[in-house]
């Protein structure tokens, strides 16, 4: 399938498995180039070297922990202007709120919700200044099914879809759209 999207440059984090490694292999079929970012260098070496050999796309694998401070400023400067971001690293533990303590919750928060908000504080305003581009938040469906034993990733989903609303609600009149 030709979506048009050849040359583009997609930022995508979690991308070294599961659906970021999905994605990562559907983006470069459609010819772009990308930045793939995870904790694991190894699993990003290989999916570098596969999709590049594939796909004869340029990939830059991006061994990062974007949790820690400083990580968003140097992966936005690493990786330049991205014309599509996707937001995919994180996860939350699951349990109910008896069995998720504060330090697993706002663990499981940094990088799931914060993570996706900051990453976006970082690049929308450089998708502005070139005239716009695209934030995909992959959001569990947890957000809409409120999940007792999932307290957390529920409440985090739900956050980060009012968030994507918000952000989407008013983005296009800067050309980007928030979804």
């Amino acid at each position: 399938m030709d979506l048009k999207l050849k040359g583009k440059s997609v930022l995508i984090t979690g991308a070294s498995q599961g659906i970021g490694e999905g994605l990562a292999r559907a983006f470069a079929e459609e010819g772009c180039n990308l930045h793939i970012v995870a904790r694991s260098g190894e699993r990003l070496a290989a999916l570098k070297g596969e999709l590049e050999a594939a796909h004869g796309v340029t990939v830059t694998a991006h061994a990062l922990d974007l949790t820690q401070a400083g990580a968003i400023e140097q992966l936005v400067a690493a990786a330049g202007d991205a014309d599509i971001l996707v937001n995919n690293a994180g996860v939350v533990p699951s349990g109910s709120l008896w069995d998720v303590d504060e330090a697993k919750w706002r663990a499981g928060w940094e990088l799931k919700v914060f993570g996706y908000i900051n990453l976006t504080r970082a690049i929308y305003p450089r998708m502005k200044a070139n005239g716009g581009g695209v934030i995909i938040n992959n959001i569990g469906n947890g957000g809409e099914v409120f999940d007792p034993a999932y307290v957390a990733g529920t409440t985090g989903n739900a956050s980060l879809m009012a968030f994507t609303r918000a952000m989407g609600g008013h983005s296009l009149d800067d050309n980007i759209r928030v979804v």
